[in-house]
C-alpha cells in the first residue's frame, strides 16, 4: 500500500511540476529581459511567492492604482531597493478621464517609495509633443492631486488615475 501511495504521489508531483515549468516558459516568452532578471523571476515563481496586484502595491505607496494599464504581464518589485519593473505585452497608450495621454514601453522601470515613483524609464506623456515622464508623486496622503514631471511639472487630479484603464497598442514608443 505504501509503495502504491508513493508512486501515485510522485506521479502527481511530477505532473504538477511539468505544468508549472510549462507555465513559466509561456510567461517568460511574453517578455524579454536579461538572463539574470529571468532567473530571478523564475526563482520567485518556484518559491511560490504570491504577488499582490500592481494596483494594490501602488495604493500601499500612496500612489493612484490606475497609473498603469490593465494589461500588464507581470511586475517585479525589490522591496529593499524600491526598484519596480513593470512588463507589458507591447508598446501601448492610455487616455485617462482628464484627457491626459500616457505611452508605455514594454518595460517600465523606476524607484517606488512612499508617494513617489521616480527615475522612470519607459513612460511618456503628451505635452504638445511626447515628453519622457521622469517622476510621478503625490504630496500627502490626503492630497487629491498627482504631480507628473515630464520636463515640466503638471498637477493632475488623482481621480483620473483611480481605475486601471484598457490600453491601445501602438507601433512605437
Amino acid at each position: 500500500m505504501e509503495k502504491a501511495l508513493t508512486k501515485v504521489g510522485s506521479f502527481w508531483i511530477s505532473r504538477k511540476a511539468k505544468e508549472e515549468f510549462s507555465s513559466i516558459g509561456e510567461d517568460l516568452s511574453r517578455f524579454s529581459n536579461t538572463v539574470e532578471e529571468k532567473a530571478k523571476w523564475v526563482l520567485e515563481k518556484l518559491k511560490g511567492k504570491q504577488q499582490k496586484p500592481l494596483p494594490d502595491l501602488l495604493r500601499e505607496h500612496n500612489l493612484p492604482p490606475g497609473l498603469f494599464p490593465k494589461n500588464i504581464i507581470c511586475y517585479e518589485f525589490d522591496e529593499i531597493k524600491g526598484k519596480l519593473v513593470v512588463h507589458l505585452p507591447s508598446n501601448c497608450e492610455v487616455c485617462f478621464k482628464d484627457s491626459s495621454v500616457f505611452r508605455y514601453a514594454t518595460r517600465v522601470k523606476g524607484v517606488l517609495s512612499r508617494g513617489k515613483l521616480s527615475g522612470l524609464e519607459g513612460m511618456k506623456t503628451k505635452v504638445l509633443v511626447w515628453m519622457k515622464v521622469t517622476n510621478v508623486s503625490v504630496e500627502s496622503f490626503k492630497s487629491d492631486k498627482v504631480c507628473i514631471t515630464a520636463g515640466v511639472k503638471k498637477l493632475r487630479s488623482k481621480d483620473a488615475f483611480e481605475i486601471p484603464k484598457d490600453s491601445i497598442k501602438v507601433d512605437e514608443f
